[in-house]
This record gives C-alpha cells, structure tokens and sequence, in this order.
C-alpha cells in the first residue's frame, strides 16, 4: 500500500482543526497535525501579501489523495487553498499499518451509495 502526506495553510487554528476534526471523523485520514502561528509571504492580488498561517498535515493512504483534497478545498474559507499531496516513501512499517487500518479507502466508501440507488430501483 502507498502513503501519502497532505500539507495545506489554514488562516487560523480554528479553521484547522475545524477542517481536521472532519477529515479524522470521516476516517479520510488517520491523523492530522496542526502547527502554528507561522509567518507566510506570498503573492496575492499582484502584491506581496503577509500573514499568519496555520499549516495542516494529514497523513492517509494514496487512494484517498483527492478524496481528501476536495473534503479541504470544500470546507476550506479561503478562494485558493493551498493542498498538495506528497509522497511517504518509507517509514516505519507499524506506523504506516496504523494509517491502513484508521481510514477507509474511498473507493469502497463512494461504491456504497450507489448500491442503495440501485437497490431502491428494484
């Protein structure tokens, strides 16, 4: 199975753990981190802008990669949220077990609406 690590900047603590309490309970992930206050400069509106930050980093299995990223982007308050996603080559094999058995693979989650529909129709 393949991990995957995704970093996102929330504008506050509130804001993070908001978004993280959701990813958690929706077994999306298996953990977020929240750290913060951070200091960003980026370019926004064709200036430089500054600010505090918080960053979000959640730890999940591959599959759920854009599961996870659209649950942000969703949930998220700012226009352009910034969410990637990168890879966890290696690491220690207990750990990753543990992501594995605290999420649920998204494809097995999205098949099961689409069953009830189908079995509403008979």
């Amino acid at each position: 199975m393949e991990y995957i690590l995704i970093y996102s900047t929330m504008p506050d603590m509130t804001e993070a753990e908001r978004i993280g309490r959701v990813l958690v309970e929706e077994r999306l992930v298996a953990c977020v981190n929240l750290l913060g206050p951070m200091h960003s400069l980026y370019w926004w509106d064709g200036a430089v802008q500054s600010g505090r930050e918080t960053v979000l980093i959640a730890k999940t299995r591959a599959p759920n990669r854009d599961a996870v990223i659209k649950r942000i982007v969703d949930l998220h308050g700012y226009e352009c949220p910034a969410v990637v996603a990168l890879p966890i080559l290696d690491g220690h094999p207990a750990f990753l077990d543990w992501i594995a058995e605290e999420t649920v693979e998204q494809s097995a989650v999205q098949a099961a609406p689409e069953e009830e529909i189908h079995r509403d129709e008979q």
